[in-house]
C-alpha cells in the first residue's frame, strides 16, 4: 500500500519523504478499522507486535490525515484534543457508541463508549491480510 510515491509534492513543491515501513503498517491497520469501531493507539501497536502507544500516536499524528485517523484513540474514551468536533461528526455518521458528557465534563463533549466501541481486530469486519495479533479488548 503506497501513500506516497517518491515523486509527491507539498503545496509548496517540495519533494516529500517516503513514509517509513513502520507507519505504513500502522496506516494499514486503521484503514482496516471499520466504521463504527475504534482501535486504541496500545491495541494498534499490539495487533502490530512493535512499537507502542506512543509510536502509533506519533504516526498518526504526522500521516493520518490520509485514513479514518478518528478510528484510533486514547484508551479512556476521550476525543482527540484540538479535533472534537471533527471527530465527533465522523463517530456520529458512522453509529459509534458515545457515552454522553456529564454536567461537569469539559465542553460537555461525550466520550467513546469504549466497551461498546472497542475492535479487537477480527469480528465486526474485515481484516484482510492485516497479519499480527489479536488487540485484547
Amino acid at each position: 500500500m503506497e501513500r506516497m510515491s517518491e515523486e509527491q509534492r507539498d503545496r509548496e513543491g517540495e519533494v516529500l519523504p517516503e513514509i517509513p515501513a513502520y507507519a505504513e503498517r500502522v496506516l494499514e491497520v486503521a484503514e482496516h478499522i471499520p466504521p463504527g469501531r475504534v482501535m486504541t493507539y496500545g491495541d494498534v501497536a499490539e495487533w502490530l507486535g512493535e512499537g507502542g502507544p506512543r509510536q502509533v500516536g506519533r504516526v498518526m499524528s504526522l500521516y493520518g490525515g490520509a485514513v479514518p485517523w478518528w478510528r484510533v484513540v486514547r484508551s479512556d474514551g476521550q476525543l482527540l484534543p484540538g479535533h472534537e468536533l471533527r471527530a465527533l461528526g465522523h463517530y456520529r455518521d458512522e453509529g459509534t457508541p458515545l457515552r454522553e458528557a456529564g454536567r461537569s465534563a469539559e465542553g460537555h463533549l461525550p466520550r467513546l463508549d469504549m466497551r461498546r466501541a472497542r475492535w479487537d481486530g477480527t469480528t465486526g469486519g474485515a481484516v484482510g491480510g492485516l497479519g499480527g495479533g489479536a488487540a485484547h479488548t
